[in-house]
């Protein structure tokens, strides 16, 4: 994933981790019932040097504090809050959230604590009326969390050692590089802006603006004639593609929250953090061009985790334990 520069002058240093605009062609998926073909870890390298660079890891309990930016249906909150709950549920059924979390969890600060395993769902601020317009720049989105943070009536708390606030912009907002180079990023906010270092993240609903590359592959672009999208697991396209992006920004917020702790290469401007590296790998046998095994419902839906209720289709992410990236720990059981 690459990073992209602020344009204001006055920022000196910029990271926001972006989810790759390319698709990925499909392949037949498998059962409920089981897993078929190659059970080893993907996206093996030994070029990649993921490294530790002294800084902070989210080790205490993580409290999402969520802004619905513009309007959002009740059932299309209901599917995100579930999945943010699912990291946590250990009784879930295999292959399962909180089992594609243990490799999050790997990840740990200069005292051997690790990230966490315990993320619940915080407080939350709706925005529905566009205090900030339909057309947001990336810092802009800085603003809105200030607004959220000090309004008047029922503001979010603020948590700086263990919060996580994700700004979710609705269907018919556009954010500066959506579509384009970004479906979400990750940085943490200026205290010249909001006056106080609060890590965040920013998704978007593609839904209207360009399904086929942020909601991929429950949406497929035109130019991919002939292929047909796969059937997203709770009936809502857009919704179904930013629960990905959610965890991928979420993961590496949680093991990179300052830009100063786990990530590859030399350059801090453009690190490439635990979720970069296997984008587009969703299950076993994924790689170049294949997003891997992944499961089918009886009712023809596509995911690769179940959570508290439902299912979902998440990307792998980054082990520097074993220099692969893995999934659910159901997978190769």
């Amino acid at each position: 994933m690459q990073a992209a520069p602020l344009l204001l002058c006055f920022l000196t240093l910029s990271l926001t981790t972006l989810l790759t605009a390319t698709p990925y062609p499909l392949k037949p998926n498998t059962s409920d019932l089981e897993f078929r073909g190659s059970k080893k870890f993907e996206g093996s390298s030994t070029f990649v040097h993921m490294r530790y660079h002294m800084g902070p890891v989210l080790t205490a309990t993580i409290t999402v504090h969520t802004i619905w930016y513009g309007p959002w249906q009740k059932s299309q909150k209901k599917i995100i809050r579930e999945f943010i709950g699912s990291i946590s549920a250990l009784n879930a059924k295999q292959p399962s959230v909180a089992g594609w979390w243990e490799t999050v969890k790997l990840y740990n600060d200069q005292t051997g604590a690790n990230v966490t395993g315990e993320v619940r769902f915080g407080q939350e601020k709706n925005d529905r009326f566009y205090s900030h317009g339909k057309s947001l720049t990336r810092l802009s989105i800085q603003s809105v969390i200030k607004s959220a943070v000090t309004a008047r009536t029922n503001p979010l708390p603020v948590n700086p050692q263990n919060g996580l606030y994700l700004v979710l912009t609705s269907d018919d907002v556009y954010v500066q590089d959506f579509c384009g180079q970004v479906c979400g990023f990750h940085y943490f906010t200026f205290p010249s802006i909001v006056g106080y270092t609060l890590p965040y993240a920013w998704v978007g609903n593609s839904a209207k603006f360009c399904p086929g590359i942020c909601a991929y592959p429950f949406a497929v672009p035109e130019y991919m004639v002939g292929v047909q999208p796969l059937k997203s697991p709770n009936g809502d396209v857009g919704v179904d593609g930013m629960i990905s992006v959610i965890g991928h920004e979420m993961a590496e917020l949680a093991t990179n929250p300052l830009v100063n702790a786990w990530y590859a290469g030399e350059d801090p401007v453009a690190p490439v953090e635990i979720g970069d590296l296997c984008e587009g790998i969703y299950g076993s046998g994924g790689g170049g061009s294949y997003m891997g095994q992944v499961l089918e419902g009886k009712d023809g839906a596509t995911y690769n985790m179940n959570g508290i209720r439902r299912r979902y289709l998440v990307q792998w992410v980054w082990n520097h334990i074993v220099s692969y990236c893995t999934g659910p720990n159901a997978l190769d059981q």
